[in-house]
């Protein structure tokens, strides 16, 4: 009898190792909600806020899953996604980003991520990430128009970006001022 409750308690443990989850994102109210939401779904849950907290985490844990920020804290997410992926390629690795794009969406999958969702995504729509192993041909080629705002975003961020994150050098390489690009980041609230 106690070897068929060792043999239970062996399943649950190897259940709980398939269902753990480690989130990577720095907006801690985003990362404690997922968390929760994940939990409620039966998932361990891990968090990190950086590449570092990743590569510590990985010295103990091995997680199955992974929801990755593009963003973090002036650093990009993809750095994490080629960490998780080169410690498990069978990890189902989800990028999450507020600053989606296609030259980021590409450099993602080709790290490792088995899907790249734009925010606003639920614990749904991650989940059914996860469960993606095959593209779709019959998804929808037109979809909507770019907006003027939305490229001048995409714009600004990639430049952002190449520039480190640093505002003055970021506005010369835009041809605008600072305090003009400054006006702009603070209406999208960039941390």
């Amino acid at each position: 009898m106690a070897e068929d409750v060792d043999n239970d308690d062996a399943a649950v443990d190897a259940g709980h190792a398939q269902k753990l989850l480690l989130i990577v994102e720095d907006d801690e109210a985003l990362a404690r909600t997922l968390k929760r939401s994940f939990e409620r779904r039966g998932y361990r849950v891990l968090t990190a806020q950086s590449q570092e907290e990743v590569v510590e985490l990985l010295k103990s844990e091995s997680p199955g899953y992974a929801v990755v920020d593009l963003k973090l804290h002036g650093a990009s997410g993809l750095s994490c996604v080629q960490t998780l992926h080169t410690h498990d390629e069978e990890m189902k690795i989800v990028v999450l980003t507020g600053f989606a794009s296609i030259a980021t969406a590409v450099e993602a999958i080709k790290l490792g991520a088995r899907h790249y969702l734009a925010k606003p995504s639920n614990t749904d729509d991650i989940e059914k990430a996860f469960e993606k192993t095959e593209g779709d041909a019959e998804v929808e080629l037109g979809g909507r128009p770019t907006s003027i705002k939305t490229l001048e975003w995409e714009r600004i961020h990639q430049t952002l970006a190449d520039a480190d994150f640093n505002i003055s050098e970021a506005a010369r390489r835009l041809g605008i001022h600072r305090r003009t690009l400054a006006r702009k980041l603070l209406k999208r609230q960039v941390k």
